[in-house]
């Protein structure tokens, strides 16, 4: 099976023989160019040689260890335990799905609810675990965030099933019209350009900068853009990084908009191979130096089979670099509360899953 990491280099190999119809709708975005959106920086293509090698690697050289041997431990969640929860309370739902409790309402980042994370139900990259609340059991949703439109972020299933209970979908642009094709309302979208920003329910939130590409099939590359968020409630700043290389934007939104009481950084599916679109740990870590974060928490990990790593790896490598360099850290099990005001450091829990 190839992962959404090597399914979206294949991708990126092919562009350059397809011809794509373009839109005129975001002309006038810093971000386009020649009917297309871009990184600030160019990003290496690995050119489809190369890729044909990776996904043969991927396919038939991949290591042991790739999967837990054993079952990830959940804390499974009820819609009592969510509404009652204090405000600025945030739980790990899985991947990049997180949950936030911010003035008595509920906001969701990249809900991916499905098993799993590709374009069909029957193969490609299956959950290690189930989500500690089905999206049936969710309290209604104020807003959902997404960052991008790659099958690990952008769930068709869930956003249909969410669709009811939510009353904004926030998308960098681009995304919007996917979900308005797949039959949300256009009036509970708001589709925003790097820098913009919009307020709900008194929370601001800022679309940001990120180094990333975009595509759902081999036709459509770069067609939407991606982001970060900024989460701003009062005093409460909350940075939350979707998918993303190692670059200096990390610094200037730090210098914009830091400090951040948390940071909800990718830590997971990187490779040597793919280095323009995620970063490996080390980087990580600088990103969240550069956003002066008070406190890291890893995420894009533990749910998905996604790269060549074995699937803790990102866990020990983070939480090491964090100790060595006295930066707070927390890696909360799946389902567990953490206070975004004094957040826990959290256990090993992937200790569990190694044990045979």
């Amino acid at each position: 099976m190839i992962s959404v990491s090597l399914t979206g280099l294949l991708i990126m190999a092919t562009r350059t023989m397809t011809v794509c119809t373009t839109s005129l709708a975001y002309a006038e975005s810093p971000q386009r160019a020649a009917g297309k959106f871009r990184n600030a920086a160019s990003m290496v293509r690995p050119g489809f040689v190369k890729t044909m090698q990776i996904m043969w690697r991927f396919m038939f050289h991949k290591p042991a260890g790739t999967v837990p041997a054993q079952p990830i431990p959940v804390n499974a969640l009820s819609r009592d335990d969510l509404l009652a929860a204090p405000d600025r309370s945030l739980y790990r739902l899985g991947h990049s799905t997180m949950l936030l409790k911010l003035r008595g309402e509920f906001w969701l980042t990249d809900p991916v609810f499905s098993d799993r994370a590709s374009p069909v139900q029957w193969m490609g990259p299956q959950r290690f675990h189930q989500t500690p609340i089905s999206i049936q059991d969710l309290p209604p949703i104020k807003a959902v965030i997404l960052s991008h439109d790659h099958y690990d972020h952008l769930d068709y299933d869930a956003i249909l099933q969410l669709a009811e209970k939510v009353e904004h979908f926030l998308t960098p642009l681009g995304v919007g019209d996917t979900l308005i094709k797949w039959g949300i309302p256009a009036h509970k979208i708001q589709q925003l350009d790097w820098w913009e920003n919009t307020h709900v329910h008194g929370v601001q939130l800022v679309a940001a900068p990120s180094q990333h590409f975009s595509g759902r099939g081999l036709f459509d590359g770069n067609q939407t853009l991606w982001a970060s968020w900024i989460i701003m409630d009062d005093d409460t700043r909350v940075f939350f990084s979707g998918d993303t290389g190692y670059f200096d934007g990390f610094k200037t939104i730090g210098d914009k908009y830091g400090p951040f009481d948390l940071t909800l950084i990718e830590t997971g599916a990187y490779d040597k191979e793919w280095p323009d679109i995620h970063m490996q740990p080390e980087q990580t870590l600088q990103a969240h130096l550069d956003l002066r974060g008070k406190q890291l928490v890893p995420i894009h990990n533990g749910t998905f089979d996604l790269a060549m790593h074995v699937w803790q790896e990102p866990f020990e490598r983070i939480v090491e670099l964090a100790e060595q360099k006295q930066v707070k850290i927390s890696t909360p099990e799946m389902g567990e509360r953490l206070d975004l005001t004094a957040p826990h450091s959290g256990q090993h829990w992937w200790n569990k899953s190694l044990r045979q």
